[in-house]
């Protein structure tokens, strides 16, 4: 499909659907049921993990906009977003129409480089591709290069930022204040409520991701049962 136009997303709410290894929600029936869930209420878009719940999503949801990555690792490398060619081609030959990727300046698997990558996928592919990155410098490089959309997504997740906690709303605003109109802010990581998400609105961004509040069931679970086992033993010891 082709992307809609900016007056329809902008100030929208974009579902990360995913779930952890090992949970029973990592299925592709429970990820198209979860993605169509959110799409019916209002979502505009949604955001899926892996080739096979992209696929999922899509059949189930044909007009859907998704934005698609793989999450692969490898020793000694700390970049995990869709970080090789192979994993791009993957994702869009999938049925995602934005393809998001490790936008940071770290090394990449097997010597491969984030300028390439984005020539390859625009010459080649004519891939729409969002810039997950952790600070502006990364940003200002990624649209630089050519990257459509650039995400906060990263931010609080890479050796230089691991000590600060997201969302970053002041890396919001410096990122729409350097980045060309043409360019969408995007903030993803860390919002936790629909007023956090209005903040975002606020500080720049034109798009809000927002996805464990949402769909991260077991994270979620896990942190009431924590919660509640923790005043349990406080109130015991009265």
């Amino acid at each position: 499909m082709a992307l809609p136009d900016w007056s329809a997303l902008k100030g929208g709410l974009s579902v990360s659907v995913q779930a952890p290894e090992g949970s029973p929600l990592r299925q592709p029936l429970a990820i198209a049921a979860m993605a169509e869930a959110c799409l019916a209420n209002g979502a505009a878009g949604v955001r899926l993990e892996s080739p096979e719940h992209i696929a999922a999503v899509r059949r189930r949801c044909p007009q859907a906009l998704i934005v698609g990555l793989w999450k692969r690792s490898w020793p000694d490398c700390s970049v995990y977003i869709t970080p090789r060619w192979q994993e791009i081609t993957a994702v869009w030959g999938a049925g995602a129409d934005v393809v998001a990727l490790d936008a940071t300046d770290r090394p990449r698997p097997e010597g491969q480089c984030l300028d390439e990558l984005v020539r390859r996928a625009r010459e080649e592919l004519g891939v729409p591709l969002m810039a997950d990155v952790d600070g502006l410098a990364a940003g200002q490089r990624a649209a630089d290069l050519g990257c459509a959309w650039v995400g906060t997504t990263l931010f609080g997740y890479t050796e230089a930022t691991r000590e600060r906690t997201p969302p970053s709303l002041e890396l919001v605003r410096l990122l729409r204040e350097a980045l060309p109109s043409s360019v969408p802010v995007v903030c993803e990581g860390g919002i936790a409520s629909p007023e956090q998400a209005m903040e975002a609105l606020r500080h720049g961004a034109d798009l809000v991701v927002v996805g464990t509040a949402i769909t991260g069931v077991d994270a979620q679970v896990e942190r009431y049962v924590k919660t509640l086992r923790e005043d349990r033993k406080s109130f015991c010891k009265l």
